[in-house]
């Protein structure tokens, strides 16, 4: 049993800073990283691209990025464990592979997860009982099948441990929880039991601080965030994790950003419901039990953390097609540029209601006077420049198209004073939404395929 294991945060979505996972790796000792691609709009992407090319459906990104750190992962023995596989870990797992052949690295284990996409097996899901209803309003799942874009259970940590134990270096999986990707080490390294509750709840909350990257380490911080030094090269942060359930939030030396109780603070409060019941498929955390305390420059340590036994559900992540929506943004400039903006406003709604369109929503913003605060902004005497933003959402795709083409006439038939059209007509774009629901634990296995090259 290792007594400290160091595990990086690598990504914290999809489109995060390309380098993070590299420097992870380069500018001082880690033994895992821990890479997170994915938000429950990310699959509906991978799932579409998928469905154009049988090829893709997993974060390309990814390849090229392990590529990079091929070299030193082999050298210093670091496992890279991420669920940037998306929809199609396999194909994923494959273009490492060749990446590893363009460097003549042989003898690389890659382990990989699958089972968690279920969208080929609604049906027969279906004819068992299992009613997939929205966990948020009961409605039923017959109300979207025919519309349904990506379904996948959130499996947790345990398939990544049996994946170390077959002795891989590198794991891809799909839908697997953000917190199972740094639980998974830490019950591996230290054979933590199945129902150890404390010690994996414990980890489940590392695995939270670390989900987000750089958030933290002193991004996107609302605290003193002038405080925070040199975000231009943030250090994204580092679980130091000991065998009895204590971690270290910590980054490498000589890196930007800070690590302090109120930027970990701000990210365990980030994506909470009941702070008591932080669900998991491994554990239940409670996170009113978490204690921190600041133990040296950019190192906090985090105890005492409580949990109970998992439930016997699994959550779905499903998505599924709820019509169109387009979106364009005019400029308008001094003098009485938002009264410019809210007239421009008004002609487009008139035009629309006109031509008989129909919308289930019509949404304006002024951006530069209330995008961000809505009604309680406050009206200074002169605005500079006002965007005005504007986007419609509907079922029926021609009356989106035609909201695109009555935009632009704006410009001549308008106020005065106006910029900014730059892009073009906004064309209809497919609206995603999200269906989240329960199936049993027994419904679903999940597989793990290790294979070397």
């Amino acid at each position: 049993m290792n007594k400290t294991i160091r595990i990086a945060s690598g990504q914290g979505f999809w489109g995060d800073l390309i380098d993070a996972p590299y420097h992870q790796v380069t500018r001082g000792p880690v033994d895992y990283v821990m890479m997170d691609f994915l938000a429950e709009v990310t699959m509906s992407i991978m799932q579409k691209q998928k469905l154009r090319n049988p090829e893709l459906g997993y974060a390309r990104d990814l390849p090229g990025q392990l590529s990079r750190m091929l070299p030193h992962i082999v050298e210093k023995n670091i496992k890279v464990i991420t669920n940037g596989g998306g929809v199609n870990p396999l194909a994923c797992r494959d273009a490492i592979f060749r990446e590893a052949e363009k460097q003549g690295i042989k003898g690389l284990k890659i382990g990989v997860v699958v089972g968690d996409d279920i969208l080929e097996n609604i049906d027969a899901l279906l004819a068992q009982g299992i009613e997939l209803r929205n966990m948020e309003s009961g409605e039923a799942f017959s109300s979207i099948r025919d519309r349904i874009v990506s379904a996948n259970v959130y499996f947790g940590a345990f398939p990544i441990v049996e994946a170390l134990r077959q002795g891989a270096q590198i794991i891809i999986t799909g839908r697997t929880t953000d917190t199972g990707l740094t639980l998974a080490p830490m019950i591996h390294e230290f054979g933590w039991a199945a129902d150890d509750w404390d010690k994996l709840a414990a980890g489940t909350v590392a695995g939270h601080i670390l989900e987000c990257g750089g958030q933290s380490s002193g991004g996107n911080f609302l605290g003193d965030w002038k405080s925070v030094p040199d975000l231009a090269h943030i250090g994204f942060p580092i679980a130091e994790a000991h065998p009895d359930g204590t971690v270290y939030i910590t980054k490498h030396e000589n890196t930007g950003g800070l690590v302090s109780e109120a930027t970990v603070k701000e990210q365990l409060l980030y994506e909470i419901g009941d702070p008591t019941e932080y669900i998991t498929p491994d554990c239940i955390a409670d996170f009113t039990s978490i204690r921190l305390q600041q133990d040296g420059e950019n190192r906090v340590r985090v105890y005492d953390v409580k949990g109970r036994p998992l439930t016997p559900f699994y959550k779905v992540s499903a998505s599924y097609h709820d019509g169109y929506s387009a979106i364009g943004t005019l400029t308008y400039a001094w003098p009485d540029a938002l009264e410019k903006a809210q007239a421009a406003d008004g002609i487009l709604r008139t035009r629309l209601s006109d031509l008989g369109l129909e919308f289930e929503e019509i949404r304006s913003e002024f951006v530069g006077h209330n995008s961000c605060f809505g009604p309680l902004a406050y009206v200074p005497k002169e605005i500079n420049e006002v965007v005005l933003r504007i986007g419609v959402r509907g079922k029926n795709k021609d009356h989106v198209a035609r909201f695109g083409q009555e935009l632009a006439p704006l410009i001549l038939t308008g106020p005065p004073s106006v910029t900014g059209f730059a892009g073009g007509r906004p064309k209809p774009s497919d609206v995603i939404a999200y269906w989240p629901a329960l199936m049993p634990k027994t419904a679903v296995t999940p597989q793990v395929i290790v294979e070397e090259n």
